[in-house]
């Protein structure tokens, strides 16, 4: 009998969990499906508007493959195949990337105000991006940019270096890690302000490329981008039952199962991984990573299962719209996305402290 108990409860568990598992998926579908409609019409907005049905039409025979009878004009498609989509998946994809880092960042640091730049990713994107502005290297090298590739290397390298200090005696201190982070966040502060003051170039292109924008994104930098962001955020979505555990202190996540250690390792680089290959692409645009989780926790909660593919979905579409504000705005000229950003994210995080100081 008592066997015939423990088999019904475990068969009720297994059954509310597989409910549960359903219920993501539905809402990671609905919320895709919301992403296209604000993909489709973000495409068709800017300074030259396209109709709708010339878009939708377009974005049928072009990307989904379904030939179609092509009666629109070829400028149009000219336009939104060589300029427009690209421009929007990669915002799409570097939304998802620095929501879905920022989300497993506060589940590591315990910290709902974590954001993917915590341990340096975004200073030493800067010093990368700072060293091939400044110092007359070329901005195209063996075929392809030499931008991102010394962005990455900046980022990473910041990261690694926080890592190496935050590691002590074989474990992962996270109060350790978060001050070393921000020791290696001023240091690749100082040094590209130094670059800066020592050299006379025009600033401006620097300047613009470290409040973001995806002005000049080309079907290349989404197929470079998506192989270095799409596996580790899969990683991430796996792990995110145990960021659910790493809430407790270490020694009850240990007695539940989990290598906290190890846990908390592949996280980090996950977390850090994506968010340099997003900034090396798209420069440092600020408050993504806040704006999605936190508007997930308003809606879903704060159970990791949803909090992390939900934060890359609602990353995506809040990404989207703000690079459509920067194109459309001050049009004929293009404001940087990371403007937009701080706008909206800027009151949104003030509306965070205070609800916390609150409660």
């Amino acid at each position: 009998m008592v066997y015939d108990t423990y088999t019904n409860q475990k068969l009720t568990f297994v059954s509310k969990n597989r409910m549960n598992y359903i219920r993501i998926a539905r809402r990671i579908i609905l919320g895709l499906i919301i992403i296209l409609g604000i993909c489709i019409v973000a495409s068709s907005v800017g300074a030259v508007n396209i109709p709708l049905t010339d878009t939708i039409a377009i974005t049928i025979n072009k990307i989904i493959g379904i030939r179609i009878k092509s009666n629109w004009p070829e400028v149009s498609e000219s336009i939104l195949v060589n300029l427009r989509f690209p421009r929007i998946i990669l915002a799409g994809v570097v939304g998802a990337a620095l929501s879905i880092s920022g989300a497993a960042y506060q589940g590591l640091f315990r910290n709902p105000l974590a954001d993917p730049y915590l341990i340096g990713s975004a200073s030493g994107a800067g010093l990368g991006a700072a060293i091939v502005f400044l110092t007359g290297l070329p901005l195209l090298a063996l075929g392809g940019g030499l931008l991102p590739i010394a962005a990455f290397i900046g980022s990473i390298t910041a990261v690694t270096l926080a890592y190496i200090i935050g590691r002590r005696q074989g474990k992962l201190g996270i109060t350790t890690l978060i001050l070393a982070g921000v020791a290696v966040s001023s240091l690749a502060g100082a040094i590209t302000s130094l670059l800066m003051i020592k050299s006379d170039p025009n600033l401006r292109p620097l300047m613009s490329w470290l409040l973001g924008g995806f002005s000049g994104s080309r079907w290349n930098d989404v197929f470079v981008l998506l192989p270095y962001v799409f596996p580790p955020m899969i990683v991430l979505i796996f792990y995110s039952r145990a960021l659910n555990i790493l809430q407790l202190n270490d020694l009850h996540a240990q007695t539940l199962g989990i290598n906290v250690n190890r846990t908390k390792t592949i996280i980090l680089l996950c977390a850090s991984l994506v968010t340099a290959s997003a900034v090396a692409f798209s420069g440092v645009i600020g408050f993504v990573g806040l704006v999605g989780p936190h508007v997930v926790r308003l809606i879903w909660g704060s159970d990791y299962r949803h909090l992390v593919p939900m934060s890359a979905v609602l990353g995506a579409g809040f990404l989207i719209l703000a690079d459509l504000g920067a194109r459309v705005i001050a049009i004929p000229t293009e404001l940087p996305v990371g403007i937009i950003t701080a706008f909206f994210g800027a009151p949104f995080f003030i509306y965070i402290l205070k609800t916390n100081k609150k409660s």
